[in-house]
């Protein structure tokens, strides 16, 4: 299953009857197509949306000033996306979804482990979606929540399974139409068009900065286990410093304008519904600017949807196949689809307060991806260099192992030494009680799962 050299063909190619051929195989390439240009704007319009300015909400309501909510913020993004961006070359190097690379790290059964953090990312962010579009439209609008859950969510599965050609063209229609609508808003609130005095200015409160902080962090590195899903039908020579550097500006460039925005949202509106908070600004600023911008990002929000589910059922192809070793075909990506979608519509309408959804999901996300993409990131870099056997991945009894202790031990570690760290409305650690109510876990649980995968893998350094 090694990729072949054949002359690259059309990129209608990687399509048969308008759905996408590939599932978790490697793509050949011949089927390569797609410029490290388009990149950026698909990463920069993935975060275009609603739930970026949704983060700005969370250190102005536990007192924090608008200042300092950009400051950590800031720093948090600028944290998380390094790990984003450092995915980004293992598509165009590899060919393949993200999680089968991982079988290297963990074993062809052992990536079941890191798999269930990876779907919780994508089944949480369908729920985040959901449930922010239905209640927006029902409080803005007087819509029924059920039925416009349905209707984006089947949307987004119908998206999802025609797959990958049609959701990189739908980011970047949505980029075009989406940017001059934030740009008028932003504008608007730089000439003062939206005059809403603020209750309260904040301060520096040191727990509400590291709340923040580790929020938006959170939300950045949740976006690695998506980038190779988007970027592995680049051509296999596509330059790396490049690639970093378009998903890494792509990725960042956009919360980091609307998280401000966010937060001038919670000082000045006292809101915590960021569809209505566009609203009321956008419709300030221009007749109609604000409904319009609510209206785009309600079909946004279908395009996310079909992201994470085509992402998702990735992995769940990834899992099922890592349990009965069965053939990727495209009949059952879209089955897994289909179930993902279904699964991401019941939860979505059971789980109703997106404010309180959103901050639990993307913690417990940290928690589990940080291990993750500490130990990929140091085999790909530092322990193999690149260097994979493609048709290992696939075989359960190869190289890579069934279940690979040295990638498994190093993730246990990384999610124990979190533990005394982590700050949940449900469970304080030890030492983050003793910090005050500080999460810091996404620290130990990186440095000890890159420590430990880094010498526990020495035998494989030279190892494809």
């Amino acid at each position: 299953m090694t990729n072949g050299s054949a002359p690259r063909r059309d990129s209608r190619s990687v399509l048969r009857g308008f759905t996408e051929v590939r599932s978790i195989d490697p793509v050949p390439d011949c089927e390569r197509q797609g410029t490290v240009g388009r990149q950026g704007p698909f990463w920069f319009a993935f975060n275009l949306q609603p739930v970026s300015l949704a983060l700005g909400f969370v250190g102005p309501a536990m007192g924090l000033s608008l200042a300092w909510t950009v400051v950590a913020s800031i720093a948090g993004l600028l944290f998380g996306t390094v790990f984003v961006a450092f995915h980004a070359i293992q598509g165009p190097r590899l060919g393949l979804p993200q999680m089968i690379q991982s079988r290297a790290q963990f074993g062809y059964r052992g990536v079941l482990v890191p798999l269930t953090g990876t779907l919780f990312t994508f089944l949480g962010y369908n729920i985040v979606n959901i449930s922010i579009a239905k209640d927006g439209m029902h409080s803005l609008y007087g819509f029924n929540p059920t039925i416009v859950a349905v209707v984006i969510t089947a949307a987004g599965m119908a998206a999802a399974a025609i797959g990958y050609d049609l959701l990189h063209r739908a980011f970047r229609l949505a980029f075009w139409l989406s940017l001059p609508l934030w740009v008028a808003l932003s504008v608007g609130l730089l000439l003062g068009r939206a005059h809403h005095p603020p209750a309260s200015i904040g301060d520096f409160v040191g727990l509400a900065f590291a709340a923040q902080f580790t929020v938006t962090a959170s939300y950045a590195i949740s976006g690695a286990p998506f980038v190779s899903d988007y970027t592995r039908y680049l051509p296999r020579d596509t330059r790396s410093a490049p690639m970093i550097a378009a998903v890494f500006i792509g990725t960042i460039a956009s919360p980091i304008w609307l998280v401000p925005i966010g937060a001038w949202m919670a000082l000045r509106l006292r809101t915590s519904d960021a569809l209505a908070g566009i609203a009321t600004v956008g419709n300030d600023t221009l007749p109609l600017l604000g409904d319009t911008l609510v209206i785009l990002s309600i079909a946004i929000f279908a395009i996310l949807i079909a992201a994470n589910t085509y992402s998702g059922a990735l992995t769940v192809v990834t899992a099922a196949d890592s349990v009965w070793s069965l053939t990727p075909t495209r009949r059952i990506r879209v089955v897994a689809t289909v179930g993902f979608a279904v699964v991401s519509l019941i939860l979505g309408l059971v789980l109703t307060d997106s404010t309180s959804t959103i901050d639990a999901l993307l913690l417990i996300m940290l928690y589990l991806l940080v291990p993750w993409t500490a130990i990929n990131l140091t085999d790909f870099f530092f322990i193999r260099r690149g260097r994979y056997d493609i048709e290992a991945l696939y075989t359960p009894k190869s190289v890579y192992g069934t279940w690979s202790t040295h990638g498994l031990i190093a993730y246990f570690a990384g999610v124990l030494a979190e533990l005394p760290f982590m700050a949940l409305p449900f469970f304080v650690g030890p030492a983050a009680a003793a910090l005050g109510g500080i999460d810091i876990a996404f620290i130990p649980g990186l440095v000890i799962s890159a420590s430990f995968y880094l010498v526990l893998a020495q035998s494989t350094r030279n190892a494809r």
